[in-house]
């Protein structure tokens, strides 16, 4: 034994200070890797739509009205069925319905108390008695267990013990705060663990209620997409990406978020816009005064960066106010404004006194609102630039790839980097951006929201065009070479190789481009080993694509994907039984049930299983001598 593992082997024996303690643990764990293999669900591109996503959420994607469905097809009606699903969805709305409707009811409150029982006892089959109990409610923990456990076979005294714990539960008068209990639990063992690959914010208007529910959420991680770093760049102080925010979302209409959720004053904004430009173009004077702090900000950094590339997007310089136009790439094209008033042709791309007192009071207002921290932090926590889990790689947006088939080379600092290296190494910029606020950092925020080897972008952005010109033939977007070469599986292969997976059940599961259903696209690509899953969540998209967002279920039966159809409201379902409908394809199937031991928990608890062999050799060898319990 050398000295290191020594001290591993007695930090161990702490835990595990006898023979008998070790062979528990050895004989759980063992035990534990023959159960089913857990439920991940993976969704993306959410952008703001919060009641569709508490919906998903709430309906665990479905999954609640089919296992509904199979266990009481035979005993309840499909209208029984739908208020059973609406009051596990919204348990404390529903029960208030049902009050004032029918004024409750002794019965109807026991029954219900025991159906939801037989749903959760059905569920949590696929867990440990010991994560079961912890995922519990605390006040309710001691007699949601004994109902578990409660069977059809038992005795009869145990039948009238179980019955009394009811009659009980409904004597205290707390029975409708545990059936809110008891739906809770169904909803956290229908899903293990959530994967969200990028994009919460913009378009929609309530993507601070969206990462509100994620904080609350029993086990979610993040990949983070070119929106989500726009927001973290801007919390981190990136004036460049405070502006892109305050664009974006003037043009979704959604600046509530900025201004009511998170308490950032735009005040001297609108003042200063309201001084210095006109609203008589069809461009708000707002409108226009961000504008052109964006493009003057985005010029500096492209200037500090000329390894980005990008001296092409360095347009403003070339607009010429007069004649309302500008010159790109040899065509001179009319403007939607001629006022550029701010711009000095010695220093086009310098912020005038006013436009930097401007962003210089945003950034102190962004960077003192508590709630955004707070949101920011938690996307930090609990995100990165990609994720690799039980054979599948996640990323939101692209590997940068050329024409060739090769990987793009990204050059930081003297050094290249590319494929896996390269988000490895914008994980840590990101961060850094963060923990830091470095200068160097804080501009690459800016660059992993559009820049043209962006893994979250992955396009040559247009911003510009799209807010001057009219000519929408100049409003297109080059992608990256990944979206095309990855139609071919071999290419999918080579990717995942980079990440260290191989195999027929390794895909690569991003998002950032919606695929367009209602057109027969797929989200299905080379073959499975691609799949796209951003459906189009945000309503803007919906004619576009047809749906209204994906989810991706893997659970031990294989893998499958769900086309949501667009949510009512919330009142709808609660008044009618509403629900988001949504097309099941089942597109890989295993040949026996997945368990434990094949996911990357399995790994985990063989190598915990072989450190304790390891110990109980040194109790028996006496290497180490055993302690008392």
């Amino acid at each position: 034994m050398t000295p290191d593992q020594r001290k591993y082997l007695t930090l161990l024996s702490e835990k595990f200070p006898t023979i008998q303690t070790v062979y528990t643990e050895i004989i759980n764990l063992e035990a534990i890797l023959n159960l089913p293999r857990a439920t991940e669900h993976f969704m993306s591109d959410v952008h703001g739509e919060y009641e569709a996503f508490n919906h998903i959420l709430n309906n665990c994607s479905g999954v609640i009205r089919e296992r509904v469905g199979r266990i009481f097809r035979y005993e309840l009606t499909p209208d029984e069925q739908a208020d059973l699903c609406t009051l596990i969805y919204y348990p404390r709305e529903k029960l208030a319905r049902l009050h004032a409707e029918c004024g409750g009811g002794d019965r109807i409150l026991a029954i219900t108390l025991m159906r939801l029982m037989r749903l959760a006892r059905h569920l949590s089959y696929a867990y440990t008695r010991s994560k079961v109990r912890k995922a519990m409610p605390v006040a309710y923990a001691y007699i949601i267990d004994e109902l578990l456990h409660a069977t059809h076979d038992e005795r009869a005294t145990r039948q009238i013990y179980h019955s009394r714990i009811v009659d009980s539960i409904i004597d205290t008068g707390s029975a409708e705060d545990f059936i809110v209990s008891a739906c809770t639990l169904i909803k956290r063992l229908a899903v293990d663990r959530l994967h969200m690959v990028g994009d919460f914010f913009d378009r929609g208007p309530r993507a601070d209620t969206i990462i509100d529910r994620l904080i609350d959420y029993h086990s979610v991680d993040i990949q983070w997409g070119n929106h989500d770093v726009l927001w973290m760049g801007a919390a981190a102080g990136s004036e460049a990406c405070i502006a892109g925010v305050i664009r974006t979302n003037i043009h979704y209409g959604t600046l509530d978020i900025l201004e009511k959720a998170y308490g950032v004053s735009l005040r001297e904004l609108y003042l200063f816009a309201e001084r210095t430009y006109t609203a008589d173009d069809g461009m708000s004077a707002v409108e226009k005064a961000v504008d052109v702090i964006l493009f003057k900000l985005e010029g500096a950094l492209i200037g500090r960066h000329p390894e980005w590339g990008m001296d092409d997007r360095l347009l403003l310089h070339k607009v010429d106010p007069e004649q309302g136009a500008v010159e790109i790439g040899g065509r001179v094209y009319k403007m939607r404004t001629r006022e550029f008033p701010t711009v000095d042709p010695a220093d086009p791309y310098g912020l005038a006194p006013e436009e930097q007192a401007v962003m210089s009071g945003i950034t102190e207002s962004i960077r003192s609102s508590q709630r955004l921290e707070k949101h920011i932090r938690f996307l930090y926590d609990h995100g990165s630039a990609y994720l690799i889990r039980n054979g599948n790689v996640l990323f939101h947006g692209c590997i940068p790839m050329e024409e060739d088939g090769g990987l793009a080379q990204i050059a930081y600092k003297g050094t290249r980097y590319a494929g896996r290296a390269y988000l490895d190494l914008v994980d840590r910029i990101a961060r850094r951006a963060w923990s830091t606020h470095d200068p160097d950092a804080l501009d690459w925020m800016w660059y992993l929201w559009c820049g043209r080897y962006s893994p979250m972008s992955g396009r040559i952005v247009k911003t510009f065009e799209h807010a001057y010109l009219t000519d929408r033939s100049t409003w297109g977007e080059p992608q990256d070479a990944y979206y095309e070469l990855t139609k071919n599986p071999e290419v999918c292969d080579m990717l995942l190789a980079e990440f260290g997976l191989a195999g027929a059940h390794s895909h690569i599961i991003n998002g950032h481009t919606p695929i367009h259903a209602g057109a027969g696209e797929s989200p299905l690509k080379a073959g499975g080993r691609l799949i796209v899953i951003d459906g189009g969540f945000c309503r803007a998209y919906h004619k576009r694509t047809g749906i209204a967002g994906y989810t991706l279920i893997s659970d031990p039966n294989g893998m499958r994907i769900k086309a949501h159809r667009p949510f009512t409201s919330v009142e709808d379902a609660l008044d009618s039984n509403a629900d988001i409908t949504s097309e099941d394809d089942r597109f890989e199937i295993e040949d026996e049930p997945l368990q434990v031991k094949d996911s990357d928990t399995g790994n985990d608890i063989r190598a915990q299983i072989a450190d304790l062999r390891s110990l109980l050799d040194a109790y028996r060898s006496g290497e180490l001598k055993e302690g008392s319990v």
